[in-house]
């Protein structure tokens, strides 16, 4: 049964035809897959399409509502902190599904009028679908895309857990700035996240035109950040935990045992200690043939510093002058600071 067994993922909606677009996936093609998008498709990959209203259908009344999830700023190492997770027996890893970037993108602050009549009704669906798993001791742990925060209140169970990790916007914008992939990026979703922003910061007006990028990743800071505080604020406190992953870096075995912990899914150090020691913290997350540990990273970040620290300062400054307007800005500054 569908319903019941994540062996068939719904990979795809077609909003149009209302159907959905399912992918075969054994656990090992879950460990595997960076992203359940189509970087998860493989050659002669299983497919078939079915109604979205025959899916629902398929999901029992008493199927486990109970995923856990990831949300994040993005480039703050939530693939990496998703693979480990992934390392425990008990947790069925999730990253990305293009299906969540759809409802995201539907049901956003900024998003057109949904066609969707019962709303509520296909969240329901959705959160069975992506609790599914393997064996019963098994949990979902669902990693997000980076807009998916927007919704995220609505899309987290009752008694789910959920991690919002970040970053400090200095480190935040060298990292942005020390990619060219990052950089290129930046340029497409810069207006998109200024309308995001604006829905919580009304009366902000800004011309993309002659930002620099150091100022359109400070934006992009602000938005992804001011979308996890508002969301955090329509959640149980207790079952949001705030991570920066530098501090995750500096000592990841008792920051993943803590963790792990949070998640229902208690380790012993000892085991905390040979997943941090494993290939994975010396992998790039993204793909795994890539060499990238922590070490390298603050290479990256010390020399994207040194190339670019005039323009960050001024993007810093900027990020500043917009907290005294906006209050949304200035508790997410507060939350870095680690004075929240």
């Amino acid at each position: 049964m569908i319903g019941r067994s994540p062996e068939w993922f719904p990979h795809q909606i077609d909003l149009a035809t209302d159907r959905v677009v399912l992918l075969r996936m054994s656990e090992a093609d879950y460990r595997a897959a960076s992203f359940l998008d189509q970087r998860a498709l493989r050659p002669g990959a299983e497919m078939r399409a079915v109604e979205w209203k025959a899916l629902a259908d398929d999901v029992p009344r008493d199927a486990r509502r109970d995923a856990q999830y990831i949300f994040h700023i993005g480039n703050v190492g939530s693939t990496l902190i998703s693979r480990l997770l992934g390392e425990l027996p008990g947790v069925l890893a999730l990253r990305e599904p293009l299906l969540l970037r759809a409802f995201a993108e539907m049901l956003g602050p900024v998003s057109p009028p949904s066609p969707w009549v019962d709303t509520d009704g296909r969240l329901d669906t959705l959160t069975a679908l992506l609790s599914r798993t393997f064996r019963p001791e098994q949990r979902a742990i669902v990693k997000a895309t980076s807009f998916t925060s927007e919704i995220a209140r609505r899309l987290i169970p009752p008694a789910s857990n959920t991690l919002f990790l970040f970053a400090t916007p200095e480190h935040y914008l060298e990292n942005i700035l020390a990619g060219e992939n990052s950089r290129k990026l930046l340029q497409i979703v810069s207006p998109s996240r200024l309308q995001r922003l604006q829905s919580r910061c009304p009366g902000l007006e800004l011309d993309l035109a002659p930002m620099s990028e150091a100022r359109k990743a400070a934006l992009g800071w602000a938005c992804e950040m001011t979308s996890l505080e508002l969301n955090a604020s329509k959640l149980p406190a207790d079952s949001v935990r705030w991570m920066d992953f530098d501090l995750f870096l500096a000592d990841p075995a008792r920051h993943f045992a803590e963790l792990a912990a949070f998640f229902s899914h208690p380790v012993e150090a000892a085991t905390a200690q040979t997943v941090c020691d494993g290939p994975l913290m010396r992998r790039y997350s993204k793909a795994l043939e890539y060499e990238y540990s922590p070490e390298l990273r603050r290479e990256i970040l010390a020399e994207a510093r040194a190339t670019h620290g005039p323009a960050i300062s001024d993007a810093l400054g900027w990020l500043d002058a917009l907290a005294s307007d906006y209050p949304a800005v200035a508790q997410a500054i507060r939350r870095a600071r680690r004075e929240a």
